[in-house]
């Protein structure tokens, strides 16, 4: 198996620290519901470059070995244990895997941390285990793990429709972003089941997509259930326009330059957690396996 470079020229391979990167909403409508009871969503995801790592150690026996399970979560539920024994049922593959994860993004946090992690598993072992299954068959196979799965594995910051997996790719621009995290952990099962959570935002077409369009529908209700969000969008609001990002709790608002951002980031009260990242034009596994 030949080892593969990113357009930056990095290499691809077991020593790798391979990148989970955190997506945003830059608006996210809720534009209708199947009826699976399954709700239908418009948004626009975008990809920053903060994020989980993880590494990847072969073994000699076919096991799937998480090094570092998180808090709470047993190992056999854990998405990345998950999406690998995946994948080695999908592909027929005997190969093991030890892999560790460094946990940088807050769980609950609505920035696809889990599903990130998940997609990055799928794409690294694909490569590292020489299966050569397509993008495309990956995309699906994620669709199972979670909603959000999918767009970690397109690479492209796009414009989302249906449950989330139907993407237009759209270009934006090089921007920077604060992102806070409210120490509140939000179930997106919670947010849906309310019941005055609006459901009938008018869709549009992607096309017809512009930079400052639209809101989150969910985050006047994560607001009310979870006052530390509200207290966030707050404060953050003294700056610039904050949006939520999907269903919480995170919240951030963009900035032209890196400096902007980070002087407003040096006056977090104590006690307040945030970081500034800027946009990516891409996921940084993008390229991994094009020809």
């Amino acid at each position: 198996m030949s080892n593969q470079k990113n357009l930056d020229g990095h290499l691809w391979d077991w020593d790798s620290h391979w990148p989970a990167p955190a997506k945003l909403n830059l608006f996210l409508h809720v534009v209708g519901r199947r009826a699976d009871g399954y709700h239908l969503l418009q948004t626009l995801f975008r990809f920053v470059d903060h994020g989980d790592v993880l590494q990847f150690s072969p073994r000699a026996d076919s096991e799937i070995v998480l090094s570092s399970p998180l808090p709470g979560v047993p190992p056999d539920t854990d998405l990345t244990v998950r999406a690998a024994r995946l994948l080695q049922a999908e592909a027929g593959c005997s190969q093991g895997v030890t892999i560790t994860l460094e946990k940088r993004l807050p769980m609950g946090g609505g920035l696809g941390g889990g599903s990130s992690d998940a997609a990055t598993v799928l794409l690294a072992l694909n490569h590292l285990w020489g299966l050569g299954l397509p993008r495309e068959r990956l995309q699906a196979l994620g669709l199972t793990l979670g909603a959000d799965v999918p767009i970690f594995i397109f690479g492209r910051n796009a414009f989302a429709e249906g449950v989330g997996e139907t993407f237009t790719p759209v270009e934006l621009p090089p921007v920077w972003y604060v992102v806070l995290e409210p120490p509140v952990q939000v179930p997106t099962a919670d947010i849906f089941r309310t019941p005055h959570l609006r459901r009938d935002s008018p869709a549009i077409a992607a096309h017809d997509w512009q930079p400052g369009f639209g809101g989150n529908d969910l985050e006047a209700v994560a607001a009310e259930l979870y006052p530390d969000v509200a207290e966030y969008i707050g404060w953050l609001s003294a700056f610039a326009h904050v949006r939520m990002t999907g269903s919480g709790a995170c919240v951030f608002a963009e900035f032209e330059r890196r400096d902007e951002a980070e002087a407003v980031l040096a006056q977090l009260p104590h006690g307040m957690r945030g970081w500034a990242a800027r946009g990516l034009p891409s996921h940084p596994l993008a390229e991994l396996g094009a020809p």
